[in-house]
């Protein structure tokens, strides 16, 4: 198999920050259909893709949006160009016979309630580190975060729907002059074993 060259690793690894300044340059339809096009690639237990995204992009979605942001998170998350709200679909599972035909995944799922639950949320959770990577692939910068409040974002974005959000993830070209320092990192043998 191939493997990815330092610059390639450097991209999507070693020189990627968490950004917290934006330049005004614009994120296009075309950038995030390309960024979803690489995540959804990316593996899931049994295919089945629970991540549901909105791209928050206009004033309208910005203003919903602004009142569930923590006082931290607020003026970052309303200069980034775009922010992604990635959620997962609690009935992901109504899905699979299209997904993974190869068996009765779906059975696997009906009326187990803390079986939906973990596996959405895991493979939700997966999808948007998923996302991160493709976005740094397609030339994006990335802000991850917590720090707002899900049931607010929900019922603003997701009324009506199974879905729920997981962590909000600021898109677009990031001011390198509002980087942190690069915060420490733990060694292998700190915290792996080879068993």
């Amino acid at each position: 198999m191939a493997t990815l060259d330092t610059a390639g690793r450097d991209l999507l690894f070693n020189h990627a920050r968490t950004h917290n300044g934006w330049t005004a340059e614009p994120v296009s339809d075309a950038q995030l259909r390309e960024l979803f096009d690489l995540m959804k690639m990316a593996p899931t237990s049994a295919n089945c893709s629970p991540a549901r995204i909105v791209f928050v992009r206009t004033p309208q979605a910005k203003a919903k949006l602004a009142p569930a942001l923590s006082a931290g998170n607020l003026d970052k998350t309303m200069a980034a160009p775009v922010t992604a709200i990635i959620g997962h679909d609690m009935a992901f599972h109504e899905h699979l016979p299209r997904l993974f035909p190869h068996a009765d995944a779906k059975s696997w799922f009906v009326g187990k309630d803390e079986h939906i639950r973990t596996t959405a949320f895991r493979n939700g959770t997966l999808q948007g580190a998923y996302l991160m990577l493709a976005a740094r692939a397609v030339g994006l910068d990335c802000g991850p975060m917590s720090g707002f409040d899900n049931a607010m974002v929900d019922a603003a974005f997701f009324a009506g729907t199974t879905v729920k959000s997981n962590f909000l993830c600021n898109l677009g070209h990031g001011d390198p002059a509002k980087l942190f320092g690069r915060s420490p990192r733990f060694d292998f043998d700190e915290v792996c074993t080879i068993a």
